[in-house]
């Protein structure tokens, strides 16, 4: 096959989206209509897109839809976007024909996003060491303990060089609006968002999910900053006493407090926080058992087995084996 000529300076921009097994249509949804509203609202093709995947034939979402391909992992030009769409499992998705696709395609210089879960695909292309990047809150556990050269933040979309990142969902609006605002102007991009309805746009500033303390409804601040402390420190945990001093207070006025807004108590909760990254691990990623005791603060196996019984009702060999023998199930 021919190697594509560059196109015109004056040209649309192109944008292949490269769907993985199980794609969340929502991430990739939020992207395509944002340029094809943006081509709308300027009377001009301003954007192309074509869909790509391994076999270039059909892809389907999670939701079990099929979308039909443009074409297979073909050679490009250095003028394309490479916007990789992830879902569900997308380890499993993560073929070696795509890694070795990407890496080809990256040495051109090419722009190259993944969005939603597809961070995980750039960086195990090692497209993503030495950069910022984002992935759904979800992955954020296993990714962290997987690719320790990338600069892993909590933002709804990063964009750091030729690569981009967004957390999934409508994080793909508002990476497309800044992209739109930078290539024609921030009126146009407005545009878009109105005709959206999308009527509070967020930067690469904005966190993709709320605190816990906000989640949950806590309003005392020395509350919310112990929550933010245990957060922060799972895999060496903090006493409770340490963490009372730390804002000011006593051990019991820390019990209080817990008791008053959480029903349980320091220990509790911080333990039902790091029992919950814990199976996060253990359904995410290949760790041993005994490395995700480690990672969660847990000193021993045996201590954290039967910790992880009490709180989910199972072994953590045994959720692991369970979970990796559901079948996939996709609607056809």
């Amino acid at each position: 096959m021919s190697r594509p000529t560059p196109r015109d300076a004056d040209a649309a921009k192109r944008y292949v989206f490269v769907l993985l097994d199980r794609f969340t249509m929502l991430c990739f949804a939020s992207a395509i209509e944002a340029l094809r509203i943006a081509n709308r609202m300027s009377g001009r093709t301003l954007y192309e897109w074509a869909l790509a995947g391994d076999g270039g034939e059909v892809a389907y979402c999670s939701a079990g839809i099929g979308y039909k391909l443009d074409m297979d992992l073909e050679e490009l030009t250095r003028e394309d976007t490479i916007m990789l769409c992830g879902g569900i499992d997308v380890q499993s998705a993560t073929t070696k024909r795509i890694l070795n696709w990407l890496r080809r395609e990256a040495r051109r210089g090419s722009v190259v996003g993944g969005l939603c879960t597809a961070g995980y695909t750039l960086a195990k292309a090692g497209l993503l060491d030495g950069k910022r990047a984002t992935i759904h809150w979800e992955n954020q556990d296993s990714f962290s303990e997987e690719f320790e050269d990338v600069t892993l933040t909590k933002s709804v979309f990063v964009i750091d060089g030729n690569r981009i990142t967004t957390a999934g969902g409508t994080a793909s609006i508002d990476l497309m609006l800044k992209i739109i605002a930078n290539d024609h102007g921030e009126e146009l991009a407005n545009l878009v968002a109105d005709q959206l309805i999308y009527t509070s746009i967020r930067t690469d500033q904005d966190t993709q999910r709320l605190s816990i303390p906000t989640r949950i409804g806590v309003r005392h601040p020395k509350l919310s900053q112990v929550i933010r402390m245990m957060e922060h420190n799972i895999e060496d945990p903090i006493s409770p006493a340490s963490l009372a001093k730390e804002v000011g207070m006593s051990t019991r006025q820390l019990e209080r407090l817990f008791r008053r807004y959480l029903n349980r108590s320091p220990k509790r909760y911080y333990m039902e926080l790091r029992l919950a990254k814990a199976r996060n691990l253990l359904m995410q990623t290949d760790m041993s058992v005994i490395n995700v005791a480690l990672a969660c603060g847990f000193a021993s196996p045996s201590h954290f087995s039967k910790c992880y019984r009490a709180q989910y009702d199972t072994t953590p060999y045994r959720e692991r084996g369970t979970h990796a023998s559901k079948p996939d199930i996709i609607v056809k």
